[in-house]
């Protein structure tokens, strides 16, 4: 049962784009830590980071250390190369006058070559505002665009797969029609065989071009389950097809018309999360209430802008959030992935029209807007979607939450994360 479990996480979290496992163990170790343990300060308080170098749990003596810390994402405020003569050396690393979160990198060089980590305070996180802006009309632009796509057929096709259902479950790669007239959503639909009625769980994906596999597990608890791609291609092909693909034209999509808010990429991906759930609610073994959604990443961003969309949805479970206040980054701090405004993106994206359409597409604008339960976990150390971006978004929701935090975790999960947040969706969509 519990190799099946293994391998049930294994494939959802492969097929959703959340990252599974830490980072690959080395024979050194560099350990970075801040001096609370819930590695949290006031505005004005001072941190310290120890840095310790490791090699079979002990210190390694005499290790060269370079070390720069500064806010996330940021051009550091202080570097500095030094020996630490015992192993392991605490460094005054000052404070910050605002919220935000403050950033200690080590790199140890042992025998030629590197070991990175990294520790990252946060002051007073809850009181992040987010920079993105709220255009007027948000809500028109997205009303107008559902009205759109209700008028659009949703001519779907079910493909059974032999070789993926079990003796409980029935597994189908499901091709609906998405926003305009010939164009397509592809994903993996798994369904009990038994007679009933289910709660559906849409599981949306992180950036990147893949394959999907089906969540057979949790359909063979009861639950049907649906992931979907977002690149309007089957999503049952050879691996190698979406490796030529991302690394060809699919390269880069997030970018895609970013300066035209109603041809940017991600519009079709939004209502595409809105057609998949016009499709999950169409089943007849739906039970007609029980809607949830959950994904990391992209994903996680796609599970809110899903949320706040759909009022069919009644629980959300996102992990790290991307497309998160990516204005910061023109506000003097980290702005979230896709990072259309860092010091590589600002020669090409920090023009009006661009800047107008992010604030339609940010995940704040949806954040603020929902209404339904939700279950959120990410880390201090992640690099891909900085905890400022993801906090900003976070603090604007007033419907009921919970922040799961594992804070020495970057864009990663540990299985404790991944088992609460499914935990916690599996029970509302049972009760």
């Amino acid at each position: 049962m519990q190799k099946r479990l293994s391998l049930w996480l294994y494939l959802v979290f492969l097929s959703t784009g959340i990252s599974l496992a830490q980072p690959t163990e080395k024979l050194i170790k560099v350990i970075v830590a801040a001096d609370h343990t819930d590695w949290t300060y006031k505005t004005g308080e001072k941190v310290k980071f120890t840095i310790s170098v490791l090699q079979n749990g002990n210190p390694v003596k005499n290790a060269k250390i370079k070390y720069e810390i500064g806010p996330e994402k940021m051009e550091p405020t202080k570097k500095e190369t030094i020996m630490l003569a015992s192993g392991s050396q605490t460094i005054d690393a000052g404070t910050m006058n605002t919220a935000g979160f403050l950033r200690c990198v080590a790199i140890a060089e042992i025998d030629g070559k590197e070991y990175r980590n990294l520790a990252t305070a946060g002051f007073n996180p809850t009181d992040i505002q987010p920079t993105a802006a709220n255009p007027a009309d948000f809500d028109t632009f997205w009303d107008n665009a559902k009205a759109d796509l209700a008028k659009i057929p949703l001519d779907a096709k079910m493909t059974l797969l032999p070789e993926r259902c079990t003796e409980k479950v029935n597994v189908y790669q499901v091709n609906i029609q998405n926003f305009a007239l010939g164009t397509r959503l592809y994903g993996i639909l798994c369904i009990p065989k038994k007679e009933g009625k289910y709660p559906a769980l849409l599981q949306v994906p992180g950036a990147g071009v893949r394959p999907y596999y089906g969540d057979v597990a949790n359909a063979e608890k009861g639950i049907i389950t649906l992931q979907i791609g977002i690149h309007g291609i089957p999503v049952n092909l050879d691996p190698q097809v979406y490796a030529d693909l991302g690394r060809g034209i699919l390269n880069g999509y997030p970018n895609y018309n970013l300066d035209d808010k109603n041809r940017f990429f991600y519009k079709r991906v939004y209502m595409g999360c809105v057609r998949a759930n016009d499709f999950l609610v169409s089943l007849t073994q739906f039970d007609g209430k029980n809607l949830a959604v959950t994904g990391g990443s992209q994903g996680g961003a796609l599970s809110i802008v899903t949320a706040a969309l759909d009022n069919r949805v009644k629980w959300l479970g996102a992990f790290y959030p991307a497309i998160s206040d990516v204005t910061g980054y023109l506000n003097g701090r980290a702005g979230g992935w896709p990072h259309y405004f860092d010091k590589t993106g600002l020669a090409f994206n920090n023009k009006k029209e661009k800047i107008e359409t992010v604030g339609y597409y940010d995940v704040v604008n949806f954040a603020r807007r929902l209404s339904i339960p939700g279950i959120y976990s990410w880390g201090y150390n992640d690099e891909t979607c900085p905890p400022t971006s993801m906090y900003a978004a976070y603090n604007t929701i007033k419907a009921p939450k919970e922040l799961y935090l594992a804070l020495e975790t970057g864009h990663w999960t540990y299985p404790e994360q991944r088992e609460k947040i499914t935990n916690w969706l599996l029970e509302k969509m049972m009760e």
